[in-house]
């Protein structure tokens, strides 16, 4: 029997480590650099705490086994975990709370898709306790910051607005409104133009909706001419404030598409919602995806008392294949800087002392003990294959001779 992994898990090796190791680095920089600090949340929750008030599907969550006080789940994302911790065990911060992260996550796949990758890793933020049009700016500008600090070549902001999504979905019945909506998320305009609509009018509505993404100014226009009810007018007001507000933020203009046809995944987001995409060889890529949730954190509250709240998450296999081809990764693992041979086996605790010295020097150095059994051909061979810097011989009397390989 020839052992791999499971069916939608993956092993990585060293390069690939390195690489998602700077991608995550470079971000958790970025993070800091806007004052987030990082939490670290249990990979397993309760089933009830990642369902997030049932806007998150119990078919997505990877379940345990049945423990005695209740179903366990391993986490299909953070916001949920972080919105837990923030609400039962910082309720003393000072707010606003800005928590940021880097972790893996697990998910089902969707019916039929058996083998689909099931574990994914993510780097992001959430922004809680802070509503308001200055807190959406931050976090958008914040995305566009780390995407240009990892230098991805080709990325695009798709804004939406969930208020008003909602709002031009009411006049739909309600199962006729659950299948325009997955039409919308999975860009499906052909079975969104053959659904059974009840009437001319909304089938028209259904494909303006499909329509509703483009340049800001055009699509607020489109809008314009629909009927919204209040709470989406005052969305939208304070959508055309946001864009005002990031395009004057900036010294060059943000590559933004107002889309709102945009649907996330998970049903807890209640004001504007995003997604970045990237490009390659022609393949489109979700960089990230996130948005406002102000009604998330009263769902942990001991009271049900409700908090602001936005945030977003980076998928770090999509930025990773948006950078595969460029220059900006690390293209090698890290070489050892010294191999330590001992020549005779009177020489071995001579050569774990010397090996020691040299990573006591605070040079940060990577050294390495030969452990026998081969050959000086099979040594040299061994360093030209792990690009070993330098060589010491260590013999049972007398100084060590040094050969220096690679500088």
């Amino acid at each position: 029997m020839i052992h791999q992994p499971p069916a939608g898990a993956r092993d990585l090796l060293p390069l690939e480590v390195v690489q998602k190791a700077w991608i995550n680095d470079r971000l958790q920089q970025v993070f800091g650099g806007w004052g987030y600090q990082r939490i670290v949340t249990s990979t397993i929750e309760w089933l009830e705490t990642l369902m997030a008030g049932g806007a998150i599907q119990h078919s997505t969550v990877i379940q345990l086994q049945d423990n005695s006080a209740g179903q366990l789940g391993l986490r299909p994302e953070l916001t949920a975990s972080i919105a837990r911790a923030a609400v039962t065990r910082m309720a003393d911060t000072t707010y606003p709370q800005r928590l940021c992260y880097r972790a893996n996550v697990f998910r089902n796949p969707p019916s039929g898709h058996h083998g689909k990758q099931l574990e994914f890793y993510q780097a992001g933020v959430e922004l809680l306790f802070a509503g308001g049009i200055l807190a959406d700016a931050e976090i958008l500008l914040l995305v566009a910051d780390c995407l240009e600090q990892l230098g991805i070549p080709q990325w695009q902001l798709l804004i939406g607005e969930a208020g008003v999504t909602r709002s031009l979905l009411s006049p739909f019945p309600d199962p006729l409104k659950s299948q325009v909506c997955h039409c919308l998320a999975q860009l499906d305009y052909v079975t969104l133009e053959n659904l059974d609509y009840p009437s001319s009018h909304l089938k028209e509505r259904a494909q303006l909706l499909f329509d509703l993404r483009g340049n800001a100014t055009e699509v607020l226009e489109k809008v314009a001419k629909l009927e919204l009810d209040k709470a989406g007018e005052e969305s939208i007001n304070n959508l055309k404030s946001l864009m005002r507000l990031i395009n004057d933020s900036r010294s060059k203009p943000l590559p933004l598409t107002l889309d709102l046809s945009v649907i996330q995944t998970f049903d807890y987001y209640t004001g504007i919602v995003f997604k970045a995409v990237g490009k390659t060889d022609n393949q489109l890529h979700i960089l990230g995806q996130g948005g406002r949730y102000d009604q998330l954190l009263g769902v942990y509250h001991p009271k049900g008392q409700s908090a602001p709240g936005i945030g977003f998450s980076f998928n770090v296999e999509d930025l990773y294949a948006c950078l595969l081809n460029t220059s900006i990764l690390p293209q090698l693992a890290p070489s050892i800087d010294w191999l330590i041979i001992p020549q005779t086996d009177e020489a071995r605790s001579t050569a774990f002392q010397y090996a020691q010295n040299l990573r006591d020097s605070g040079k940060n150095l990577r050294v390495a003990i030969d452990l026998g059994g081969r050959s000086e051909a099979e040594i040299r061979e061994y360093v030209q294959q792990n690009r070993v810097q330098q060589l010491a011989w260590i013999p049972e009397k007398g100084e060590p001779i040094i050969e220096v390989i690679f500088s």
